[in-house]
C-alpha cells in the first residue's frame, strides 16, 4: 500500500514512528501541505491545519481517496465557536464559550475568565485575565485577534489530555497552562475513569474525527470540556504509533474493498 503524509514536519515524534512502522512494508510518502499530492496514495493522513492542506485534503477526497481526518472535520476543530456549537447541540459538557469579536473591543467581562483565539492554531491566544490590567496587556499584544471566553473553572491545576486512535484512548495529566507553574512539572501518567474515556469517544463520534484530542477539566459537578484538537502530537504515549499505523492500514484496505466491489 502506498501511504501519504500530508505534514510539514514529516519529523514529528509520532508521525516519525508511525512511518517507520509502515515503511517495512509499504510505501510511505510526505506530502507538502502548500503542494500537490503527486501520484495518489491509498490513505492520506492528514496533520497539518494550513489553509493550503485543508484545500488540497478537499481535492482528494473528491478524487475519492481517503483522508484521516477529514478535511471538514479538521477546518470544524479549528473554529472554537463552531466547535461549542456542535459539542452543545449533542450534549456534550463543553465549556460556555462565547464569541467575543476582537480583543480589543472586548469590554466589562466577569472575571476571572479564559480568553482564547476563536481560530485554534499554533502559538494562538490562550490566557488567564483576572482583572482589567491583564486584558489592556493582552488587548495591546493582541488588538485585531478574534477571541472567545469562557468562564474560568477552578480545578486542581492540572489539565486531563485524552487522546484517541481509532477509538484507542492515551491519557496523561499536565500542569495547566494557565497556572505559573505549568512550565515546571512535566506531564503525568494517568489512567482515565471509564466514564471520561466513554466522553472522549463520544466527541469522536459527535465531530467525526478518528484522531483526535480533548481537553478536560473537573467542573464543580461534572469534567468540563475546553477544547478538542484535530489530529494532535500524542507525544510519548507507548502505542500511539501502532494504532496509527494501524489507523492508516485498516482505512487503505476497507478503500480497497470498496474500489474491487464498484469494479465487478
Amino acid at each position: 500500500m502506498r501511504i501519504g503524509l500530508i505534514t510539514a514536519s514529516p519529523d514529528h515524534p509520532v508521525l516519525a514512528a508511525t512511518a517507520a512502522l509502515l515503511a517495512r512494508r509499504h510505501e510511505v510518502v510526505t506530502v507538502d501541505p502548500a503542494g500537490s499530492a503527486g501520484g495518489p496514495a491509498d490513505v492520506y493522513l492528514l496533520k497539518a491545519r494550513t489553509r493550503q492542506a485543508l484545500v488540497l485534503a478537499r481535492e482528494l477526497e473528491r478524487s475519492g481517496a481517503p483522508v484521516v481526518n477529514s478535511a471538514a472535520a479538521t477546518e470544524l476543530c479549528q473554529d472554537r465557536v463552531r466547535m461549542a456549537e456542535l459539542a452543545d447541540a449533542a450534549g456534550l459538557p463543553f465549556a460556555a464559550t462565547v464569541d467575543a469579536g476582537r480583543l480589543a473591543e472586548l469590554a466589562d467581562p466577569a472575571y476571572p475568565f479564559v480568553v482564547k483565539s476563536r481560530h485554534s492554531r499554533r502559538h494562538d491566544l490562550v490566557a488567564r485575565v483576572d482583572g482589567p490590567a491583564r486584558l489592556r496587556e493582552l488587548a495591546a499584544h493582541w488588538p485585531d485577534e478574534p477571541v472567545v471566553t469562557q468562564p474560568f473553572v477552578r480545578g486542581t491545576g492540572w489539565d486531563q489530555k485524552l487522546w484517541v486512535i481509532d477509538r484507542q484512548v492515551f491519557a496523561a495529566r499536565r500542569r495547566s497552562e494557565l497556572t505559573s507553574d505549568s512550565r515546571e512539572l512535566g506531564p503525568q501518567d494517568w489512567e482515565p475513569p471509564a466514564e471520561r474515556a466513554a466522553l472522549a469517544l463520544r466527541v469522536g463520534e459527535v465531530f467525526g474525527l478518528d484522531v483526535y484530542g480533548v481537553d478536560l477539566l473537573d467542573g464543580p459537578t461534572e469534567p468540563v470540556i475546553v477544547d478538542v484538537n484535530a489530529f494532535p502530537g500524542v507525544r510519548g504515549r507507548p502505542g500511539a504509533p501502532e494504532a496509527l499505523a494501524a489507523l492508516a492500514l485498516r482505512v487503505a484496505a476497507e478503500r480497497g474493498r470498496v474500489s474491487a466491489e464498484r469494479g465487478r
